[in-house]
């Protein structure tokens, strides 16, 4: 079997450092976008090191949907065909200020959903006309069920899951797989300000976990696997009784 050809966006994120670590390990061609450069820069120099090889990047800021097909094309071009895309990027945002600003919680509906529904559709487009690949988007458990401490952030999620819920339903037909991957607490920059816990999961953890997804052509995994547990348990929680819950 040739060796991945990936295209990961978001690269600078602590779970797709460590997801392209573990591909380029693996043997894996990587093409790594992120909007800062001198990061980006540094996650390539790393993987070359580690790993041997040549890595691709551009820096862009994937907010700007108007590069989307640029983007897409280049890193096409410079894999020879990629086959497999990550898209990784995403932000925590600050909860209290979205709920009380609409702008703010743009922010966060923007990078967390919009930009990454629309790189999606050209992603998929092209896929879907090749008849093969493998998309991989990171979701979150907290798209499962809008909490009152974080529904900003989670709505962003749930949007996600359910566009690529309804693109794996469109794309299973042409030979292309989507997976969606929903980590719970993960301990990363995003979340330094927040105190750790016994569910927190290192990148390590949830990389290992996203590459087997890869592999053994899941649909939608939740990482570690214990959150599909507590988010079964969360959502068959009464919504009359769920309201009252300080959550």
């Amino acid at each position: 079997m040739s060796p991945r050809r990936v295209l990961v966006l978001g690269a600078t994120s602590a779970i797709a450092r460590e997801t392209s670590r573990r591909l380029a390990r693996g043997g894996a061609r990587l093409f790594l976008v992120a909007r800062n450069a001198e990061r980006l820069a540094t996650v390539a120099r790393d993987l070359e090191v580690r790993c041997g090889g040549s890595v691709g990047t551009l820096a862009a800021d994937l907010n700007d949907e108007t590069r989307h097909g640029e983007i897409v094309e280049r890193a096409d071009l410079a894999l020879e065909g990629m086959d497999t895309v990550i898209v990784a990027h995403g932000i925590l945002g600050d909860e209290q200020r979205g709920q009380a600003s609409y702008a703010e919680a743009e922010i966060v509906l923007r990078t967390n959903f919009l930009s990454a529904a629309s790189l999606l559709t050209v992603i998929a487009g092209r896929l879907e006309a090749r008849g093969s690949g493998t998309i991989v988007a990171i979701s979150s458990v907290a798209g499962d069920r809008g909490r009152a401490s974080n529904y900003v952030y989670g709505a962003s999620k749930g949007a996600l899951s359910v566009f690529l819920q309804g693109l794996r339903n469109r794309l299973h037909r042409r030979g292309v797989r989507v997976v969606t991957v929903k980590p719970g607490f993960v301990d990363t920059p995003m979340t330094a300000h927040l105190d750790k816990g016994l569910l927190f999961a290192r990148p390590e953890t949830v990389a290992r976990g996203i590459v087997r997804a890869i592999e053994r052509g899941a649909d939608v995994v939740y990482l570690p696997w214990f959150w599909r547990v507590i988010m079964l348990v969360i959502r068959l929680i009464p919504e009359r009784v769920f309201k009252r819950l300080r959550l």
